[in-house]
């Protein structure tokens, strides 16, 4: 009986403390406190700081954030001091006499700030452009470049000749004789020279217009020109039905021309070149292709030579080649192959030093490599087990390369990036030696660059750099969150465990609460995004806060990265290959391994969220881990990657499609679902269309399972204003009523 009244003592202690994690209006008010727009350089400050380099090459300017405002400064490349851009009380002073209102000193909105020259200064202001001289703090309204170029014509490099598309043909026509010469004459509607397809070409009514485009490429010298055909024959369409114009009382209907995974019936291009002197089409052996696997080409040094790049369909298979219109002949220079798909390739040419310089997979992690143009031999520039994440700049002077990797240096986090100089030769020299994630933007002659350098934990640190050395030459500003944690906030705690490979070590972050109490049980939320393609693990301070807003109304937010994301090994990457729908098994291990060692993480109470492939893995999380998560909102998410734009899916999901497709469906495994789930889309969503919403909704109703849906008729794939607004107290809201268990409060401010 005593053991038994012991137990009874216990429930009800845990009960009480359950009870006790009612949500309140103050609860909402601090929650809101960390939403971006209240937060950012309002209570913390200088996050992310964005650096402008002036054109004269001269500078550079940024804006410095405190609890007093804002200040424009710049620093002088020859002095390095960092200075006021200007006298703040005296332009406000300006600014007064111009527009007869007060504008406070430190509440001024410029952009575009340049020299005229020494003693004036020119930017946007208030919807216009005006010179300010820095003597007399004169204000005058810019007289606007009255030249606007025509989009739809194009002038050749030496002025001879404008190109230009009639009744879908392609003509040129002379500036000196005014003759007009026609270059094709097959070009008819749906098969159309001198345009390209635009990924968001909206079109009204069921035999609208696509809207109009025209491109073409002249050569160096003006003695060639490059374009494409667009064949829409056979091309479908997506739909969308737009509810929101207040004035019409039936939906207008939109479409636009996108592929699904496995189509056929889809936009094809085929690269064309002309021969101004002859005016005659040059043949070549460049294929015609799908829009999910476009041709770029780029115009060599050499008369008449391009660099044509191009991935076949599926991404397996991909090519560099170079096409000698003279002769009608072309050379394959790389050819690029990969069993997982092909995920950013990139090209540098570097034509004074005969080579072109690419990133690549081939050795299992990316690297960079070395093609020479005349022998066709292949070297290595860096090798070893890390990650190129990009190339900030090229010297092509002397054709070093400044990138950025991960993982390179031995006990920092893999995901911090740092800056180093690649030579021709190989040698690979570290510029940013703090063990920090380094963000960094390059002047244009690139002998110079900033660097927003921090972890999740420390806060960021800008200053300028020599770009031969990395040496710090002056620090510009130092992010400032004094005020919030005065209040009690803390910096994420970043974690780490072996993933389901049993050999991998993963990472992640958890938020929790400013009034975390230890002695509390806290359910947790699954912040999720599994896309091959980026990361979520939080390597700057300017993420630190994320999460925070949701975690204020008493959860626990993690965010992390399992196998198959990017930034990694290619065998990291590679477990999400025709897997996606199993991206998730690492987060299930890493909540209940936070579960274990934290006794304040309730792994009964296991919520999910996420955007777009987020949402995707919501609706995953909740089909195929139905007895681990209880709560999802899963909002624009792409449900059925068969109902997909074709590139993603057939990149990560592969190609062709097959029974995978079927498998990792959250429609085909809507039976499974046992917890909450609210899905959430946009009604114009152009990028994920709502179809795969509505359709896993149908399917969820055929199944007989309980589920909530919101429509934001008006929005696209991002949530914008009001609506987003909406969207984040809806959901707060359903994790606080069915993962907390408590009654939520609507009405409550976002400012």
């Amino acid at each position: 009986m005593k053991q038994f009244y012991y137990i009874v003592f216990v429930l009800c202690i845990a009960t009480l403390k359950m009870q006790s994690q009612s949500v309140t209006q103050k609860d909402y008010k601090r929650a809101v406190s960390y939403l971006y727009n209240n937060y950012n350089n309002k209570t913390v400050f200088n996050l992310n700081p964005k650096i402008n380099w002036f054109k004269n090459g001269e500078g550079l300017w940024f804006v410095e954030y405190s609890e007093k405002g804002k200040s424009y400064k710049t620093v002088g490349l020859k002095d390095h001091q960092v200075k006021p851009l200007f006298d703040h009380e005296k332009l406000s002073n300006a600014f007064q006499e111009t527009f007869n209102k007060t504008i406070k000193s430190t509440e001024f909105l410029l952009s575009n700030i340049e020299y005229e020259d020494k003693e004036n200064l020119s930017f946007y202001a208030f919807g216009k452009s005006y010179v300010l001289n820095l003597a007399s703090y004169k204000l005058q309204l810019k007289e606007e470049d009255k030249l606007v170029n025509n989009p739809f014509e194009s002038t050749s490099p030496n002025g001879k000749w404008i190109a230009y598309s009639k009744d879908y043909n392609l003509y040129i026509k002379s500036t000196e004789t005014d003759e007009i010469h026609q270059l094709s004459f097959d070009g008819k509607k749906n098969y159309e020279y001198a345009t390209y397809y635009g990924w968001f070409d909206l079109i009204e009514g069921e035999n609208g217009e696509r809207p109009k485009h025209f491109a073409v490429n002249w050569s160096p010298d003006s003695k060639y020109l490059a374009t494409n055909i667009i064949d829409l024959h056979n091309a479908e369409k997506m739909y969308l039905l737009d509810y929101s114009i207040d004035s019409l009382y039936k939906p207008k209907l939109l479409s636009y021309y996108r592929g699904s995974p496995g189509d056929t019936t889809v936009i094809h291009q085929k690269p064309v070149f002309y021969n101004i002197e002859t005016k005659k089409a040059v043949k070549t052996n460049l294929p015609r292709v799908s829009h999910i696997n476009a041709i770029y080409t780029s115009w060599s040094n050499e008369s008449g030579v391009l660099f044509a790049k191009y991935l076949e369909r599926g991404f397996q298979k991909g090519y560099v080649k170079q096409v000698d219109l003279n002769t009608q002949t072309e050379r394959t220079l790389i050819t690029e192959t990969s069993k997982i798909g092909i995920d950013n390739f990139k090209e540098f040419y570097l034509e004074k030093q005969q080579k072109i310089v690419f990133l690549s997979q081939r050795s299992g992690w990316r690297q960079l490599y070395s093609l020479d143009l005349k022998t066709n031999e292949i070297t290595p520039l860096t090798k070893g087990n890390y990650y190129i994440n990009d190339v900030s700049f090229i010297d092509k002077s002397n054709g070093d390369f400044y990138i950025l990797a991960s993982g390179k240096e031995t006990g920092n986090n893999p995901y911090h990036q740092q800056v180093y100089k690649v030579s021709l030769k190989g040698k690979v020299t570290l510029l940013t030696p703090e063990n920090a994630h380094h963000q960094v933007s390059f002047s244009k002659d690139g002998k110079y660059f900033t660097d927003n350098f921090s972890t999740v934990n420390i806060p960021t640190k800008t200053v300028l750099r020599d770009s031969k050395t990395g040496k710090i030459l002056t620090q510009l500003t130092q992010a400032d969150a004094s005020e919030v944690i005065e209040k009690g906030w803390k910096a994420p705690e970043i974690f780490s465990l072996t993933a389901k490979d049993k050999k991998t070590t993963i990472y992640g972050a958890i938020w929790k609460p400013t009034n975390f109490d230890a002695s509390k049980s806290y359910p947790i939320i699954d912040a999720t995004y599994t896309g091959p393609q980026t990361q979520r693990f939080p390597k700057s301070f300017h993420v630190a806060f994320s999460n925070q807003a949701l975690a204020e109304l008493g959860f626990i937010v993690m965010q992390m990265d399992g196998l198959g994301t990017s930034g990694r090994s290619k065998e990291f990457q590679s477990h999400s290959y025709k897997n996606m729908g199993n991206n998730l098994e690492d987060h299930v291990l890493a909540i209940n391994h936070l579960g274990k060692k934290c006794a304040w993480i309730n792994t009964d109470k296991v919520g999910i969220f996420g955007h777009s492939a987020g949402g995707f893995d919501t609706g995953r999380a909740m089909v195929a881990f139905p007895d681990f998560y209880k709560v999802g909102v899963a909002s624009s998410g792409d449900h059925d990657f068969r109902m997909e734009k074709a590139w993603w899916p057939e990149m990560y999901q592969g190609w062709p499609v097959d029974e995978t497709y079927q498998e990792v469906s959250n429609i085909t495994n809507a039976k499974n679902l046992k917890g909450k789930l609210l899905l959430v889309h946009g009604g114009l969503d152009d990028n994920v269309n709502p179809s795969g919403t509505f359709k896993f909704a149908e399917a969820l109703v055929n199944a007989d399972k309980e589920f909530d849906l919101l429509i934001l008729p008006s929005q696209r794939h991002g949530y914008v204003g009001k609506h987003r607004n909406y969207f984040i107290k809806k959901r707060w809201n359903y994790f606080v009523e069915h993962l907390l268990g408590t009654t939520p409060i609507w009405d409550f401010s976002m400012k």
